[in-house]
């Protein structure tokens, strides 16, 4: 498969599984080259039970994600096939080749109930890959073949291309997508994502999507204490502006290997306010770095949580978006694939 060489940020290969050694967070950045690797998914659709996420079902075509936030949550991922959340988890990535049929398989099973489904909850759906693999169109083909209502999660402009399926499943009310917008300051995009569309430019998807009838829920994610909390209302009005039908916001969230990685990040790039980011995150979760329960994870406690919490929402209602508009997916057009269907290749 195809290798591009990139500047990849922070930590290499990690021994074990929540291990970080002082020698690798002190490894300079290096170029290393993007390498994709087939992976062969035995089942595509991911079940989850977390109350406090608003979907049931998922579907991740790419392991591994190229954009390299260094916040990313979903780093420990990549422990499981023993590699880094480091720079492995920005530098291999995983296409699961065989996605289309085995989510086409999955659908014409007896006993399968239509749930509305979501691609990219772990990893970015829309890859730099996606150009050349288009698995993500081609599950999207299958979704729509069946009418199954789908939503998908992106900070990429590449999910215009995709326009021609979305629209008219969004028209029938089966389609919708979720934009994170982190920042609008392109200095800092270029810090804490380096390889992400930037901010203005996923105004203008936010835009494009919404004029094509397609709804477009947004998340300022993750909100950072004194790295890009003072832009909270400024994104809120921006996006509202582009046609957001509803917007929401993420703290940020350290678990597992990602925390070491993240004050390696803050030490380096904000040395001046590194311990008071860290005291502000400590306060968010009574003492620890981060705390996994459910309903606190996302938000945090405390008076810190609570001022956020009012100032969202205050934006929120200034920008003309203080009723959430979180409308269910219409799963009554479902229709089981043909047992002979053929796979639409795009």
């Amino acid at each position: 498969m195809s290798a591009r060489t990139a500047n990849r940020g922070s930590v290499s290969r990690m021994p074990g599984r929540f291990a970080v050694s002082h020698s690798e967070l002190d490894a300079p950045d290096a170029a290393r080259p993007t390498r994709y690797h087939r992976e062969r998914a035995k089942s595509i659709i991911m079940r989850n039970s977390s109350p406090d996420l608003p979907f049931t079902q998922s579907i991740n075509p790419y392991r591994g994600c190229e954009h390299g936030c260094i916040y990313c949550y979903a780093r420990p991922n990549h422990a499981y096939v023993d590699l880094s959340p480091g720079q492995d988890f920005e530098s291999e990535i995983f296409c699961k080749d065989n996605a289309p049929e085995v989510l086409r398989d999955s659908l014409r099973k007896r006993g399968y109930r239509c749930q509305p489904i979501v691609l990219g909850t772990v990893t970015d759906p829309y890859q730099p890959i996606e150009r050349e693999k288009r698995l993500t169109r081609q599950l999207i083909q299958v979704l729509v073949d069946c009418q199954h209502p789908f939503s998908l999660i992106t900070k990429s402009s590449l999910v215009e291309r995709d326009l021609d399926l979305l629209a008219p499943m969004a028209r029938a009310g089966r389609a919708s997508v979720a934009i994170s917008v982190t920042t609008l300051d392109n200095r800092l995009k270029g810090q804490l994502e380096p390889r992400a569309s930037g901010g203005r430019e996923r105004l203008r998807v936010i835009r494009e999507l919404s004029r094509a009838g397609v709804p477009v829920s947004v998340l300022v994610a993750p909100v950072i204490p004194f790295i890009n909390d003072h832009e909270l209302e400024d994104i809120v009005e921006q996006v509202a502006q582009a046609g957001a039908s509803s917007v929401g916001y993420v703290l940020l969230r350290l678990p597992h290997e990602v925390g070491p990685l993240w004050q390696q990040w803050l030490a380096q790039h904000y040395p001046d306010r590194a311990d008071k980011v860290m005291g502000i995150m400590r306060e968010l979760h009574g003492g620890a770095v981060y705390d996994s329960r459910w309903h606190v994870r996302q938000t945090g406690q405390g008076a810190w949580a609570a001022l956020l919490r009012q100032r969202f929402e205050k934006a929120r209602r200034d920008a003309g978006l203080d009723v959430p508009r979180r409308e269910a997916l219409d799963c009554s057009g479902f229709r089981p694939p043909g047992a002979h269907g053929q796979l639409a290749l795009w």
